[in-house]
């Protein structure tokens, strides 16, 4: 009689639920991944139009030129403190969805070491009872004998 684990299904629909959570979690720091990049080029485009300002204030310049600097940089600043928050929440989100992946890594380890024991219990008793054939096979031919 082969093997058969009486949770299979469970531990079928656990390990699609870790899988589940995994893509989850991926997903969250792939938006954090993108979200810190953004962050990155935009302090660089704040530093150049900081740069570009200075080095335009050394020298007389039409108001609408400052003006259109300090919009930039006014522009950028708002969208720095949006993507600030926006990775907060990010964090926030990664630090809860870690939680559940290992929790459902946890239910699906549980199972898969359940599943272990039986089968090497199972292996161990399919061992024991073929030693006893031979063994009663021996005792078989020795009686003949």
């Amino acid at each position: 009689m082969p093997f058969r684990f009486p949770l299979a299904a469970v531990l079928l629909v656990r390990k699609n639920a870790e899988q589940r959570e995994e893509r989850a979690l991926k997903k969250i720091q792939l938006e954090m991944a993108h979200a810190t990049r953004e962050l990155e080029e935009l302090n660089a485009e704040i530093a150049c139009v900081q740069a570009a300002r200075e080095q335009a204030m050394q020298e007389p310049i039409p108001a609408v030129q400052l003006h259109a600097y300090l919009e930039r940089a006014e522009v950028a600043a708002e969208k720095k403190k949006d993507l600030v928050n926006q990775i907060q929440t990010l964090r926030q989100g990664l630090a809860q969805q870690m939680k559940v992946y290992q929790a459902s890594h946890r239910d699906r380890e549980a199972l898969t070491d359940m599943l272990e024991k039986q089968r090497e219990a199972y292996d161990q008793g399919q061992a024991r009872e073929q030693q006893k054939q031979l063994d009663d096979m021996f005792m078989a031919r020795r009686h003949r004998n």
